[in-house]
């Protein structure tokens, strides 16, 4: 096979067209962009105005089976997939998040996919774009801000001082922040008081962007966004802080989907950058509105695999945004199959193990019962599934088929062998056509839960449907907050579960598909702007941190101002 070159030489040397080619193409008329430069442009709401009465468009979700540590390439099948679907003459638009400083400066490296199946201009992609994240971590701070100065100047709003729940936001992995004491050195500087940042990916400014469906939506939800709770016990809103305005303000123009392109040209709505572990790991509604009313197929990306992000796109994008998928593309890989049989232990930042680029077809036998898992959740929502394959360099072509053949085996409305990043859409074509013939299927998507339903018995579905328990483990605080929030009036939001991503269960050492445990919820906490619930399952935090080795240490400029170590 001959050497691919490294992401960003592709990228560099991709062919783009100005921003405006491709809009119009799609059919966006100039007045409803605004230009960032000549290959990036924020996209007016009023478009679905003038749209409205146009047809929609057939939404197809790409997720995955849980993945290794370094991931299985989810990201680069959607972009792939939607260039693929292009070159069969069918009219497309991905949708998808932005990345997050975190991981871009972190493990991962940068998150414009990769090989020839990129979004770009990857260094804006991967960087600052449009400044939606600087300003939702603004808004975030803002309100945390204002809910400090309110408790100093006479405290109107009878706050709790230790039951403040908004925490500050950076986009950054910054793990000595996770935890922290403001407020030291004397009345001036506040009041002394534990709090924390989260990343802005997992804040909740961030998930209410995402899941607003108008600016007065937007303004609505952070209005409703609970700060903490007074010392009656009653929350505190950021409507009673007076903060919502302000906040609404800094995101006017967050508000608005980026647009930008593929490698091929193709169109692409990038658009805030929820985490799937923490949050609910989807771009945002207002994009996939958007895109549907463009294009006959649109292709988001769900956050890690079925168990999260895909889970969270039915259960609370698609329930907030009311839209409805056509079909899902399941994608798997030899290598994390044979890592969730026991075969080989992926560490990122070391080479693969030999036992894990050897070719064992046995070793792909017992962990089928993962992608069987995968394809399960899909159907169980009432949609098409189509089955990806991932090729990389390591496999052979016997264990790729062998997949390809039990997929079909366990149900699968198709399954292909994508080769999208080695060869762009024309190692997508049969993946195109699979998807097609899916979402051409009839379908009646559904969700898993009705809102009525209890909290715990939210959880419980959740739990022995999804995640495969026997049973729900509260801790002493889950369960006083579940009683709160379910006399608050909270108990019809949908769950949005947080746990590993590495495992269908709590726990990232529970490899394959885990059966005859107890799901551990240790606490419940409240996203009312947002609009969700979000159990604690095992040990989760919202603040990662760099390693000894991060990715932001081979990140530089060269001699001539260009990017290079990105990826």
């Amino acid at each position: 096979m001959p050497s691919i070159p490294c992401d960003l030489d592709i990228a560099c040397a991709a062919s783009l067209k100005p921003i405006a080619d491709i809009a119009r193409r799609i059919g966006i008329q100039d007045d409803e962009l605004e230009f960032y430069g000549r290959y990036k442009a924020k996209v007016g709401l009023e478009i679905l105005d003038r749209l409205n009465g146009s047809p929609t468009g057939k939404l197809v979700a790409v997720t995955a089976i849980p993945p290794t540590p370094l991931g299985e390439g989810k990201s680069v099948t959607a972009i792939g997939l939607g260039q693929s679907l292009a070159s069969i003459g069918k009219k497309v638009c991905n949708t998808c998040r932005q990345p997050s400083q975190g991981p871009t400066f972190g493990i991962k490296g940068g998150a414009a996919v990769g090989g020839y199946s990129q979004v770009v201009p990857m260094d804006d992609f991967n960087l600052h774009l449009t400044g939606d994240f600087h300003a939702v971590t603004s808004a975030q701070n803002l309100c945390a801000a204002m809910a400090d100065a309110s408790y100093l100047h006479g405290n109107p709003l009878n706050l709790d001082p230790f039951n403040i729940t908004w925490r500050r936001a950076i986009d950054v992995n910054d793990r000595v922040l996770r935890d922290i004491v403001i407020g030291l050195d004397g009345k001036a500087n506040g009041y002394p008081r534990e709090t924390g940042f989260d990343i802005t990916s997992a804040c909740e400014t961030m998930a209410i962007l995402a899941l607003a469906t108008s600016l007065d939506d937007l303004r609505h939800r952070l209005g409703r966004a609970v700060v903490g709770f007074n010392k009656e016990g009653k929350p505190v809103t950021a409507e009673d802080l007076k903060a919502a305005g302000a906040m609404t303000f800094l995101l006017r123009d967050a508000i608005r989907p980026n647009l930008m392109q593929t490698v091929e040209n193709t169109p692409v709505l990038v658009h805030c950058g929820p985490f799937g572990n923490v949050a609910h790991g989807n771009n945002s509604i207002l994009a996939n509105k958007v895109a549907l009313k463009l294009a006959v197929y649109v292709v988001t990306e769900a956050g890690f695999g079925a168990d999260m992000g895909f889970e969270k796109l039915v259960n609370i994008t698609c329930r907030q945004g009311n839209l409805k998928l056509a079909a899902a593309l399941v994608v798997c890989t030899v290598r994390a199959l044979k890592m969730h049989g026991g075969v080989g232990k992926i560490v990122a930042g070391k080479p693969l193990p030999l036992e894990l680029i050897q070719e064992n077809i046995p070793a792909l036998e017992r962990p089928l019962e993962v992608l069987g898992t995968a394809i399960c959740i899909v159907r169980s929502v009432g949609i098409p599934v189509v089955v990806a394959v991932n090729r990389f360099e390591t496999d052979t072509d016997n264990e790729l088929q062998f997949l390809a053949d039990r997929a079909m085996e366990m149900g699968a409305d198709g399954a292909v062998i994508s080769d999208v990043f080695a060869r762009g859409s024309a190692g997508g074509q049969d993946l195109a056509e699979a998807v097609v013939k899916a979402a051409d299927k009839p379908s009646t998507m559904r969700f898993l839960y009705p809102d009525a339903m209890s909290i715990k018995e939210k959880i419980r579905t959740l739990a022995t449907s999804v995640y495969g328990a026997d049973e729900v483990e509260y801790l002493s605080e889950a369960e006083r907050k579940i009683k709160l929030f379910t006399n608050l009036g909270f108990g019809h939001l949908p769950i949005c579960m947080a746990k590993t991503h590495l495992s269908c269960s709590h726990d990232p050492e529970k490899k394959g598909v885990p059966k005859g445990y107890k799901f551990p919820i240790r606490d419940v906490r409240l996203s009312a702007g947002a609009g969700f619930l979000y159990p604690l399952a095992g040990e989760m935090m919202t603040m990662p941190g760099l390693g000894s080795s991060p990715a932001a240490v081979r990140v530089d400029l060269d001699e001539k101002g260009l990017p290079k170590g990105l990826f």
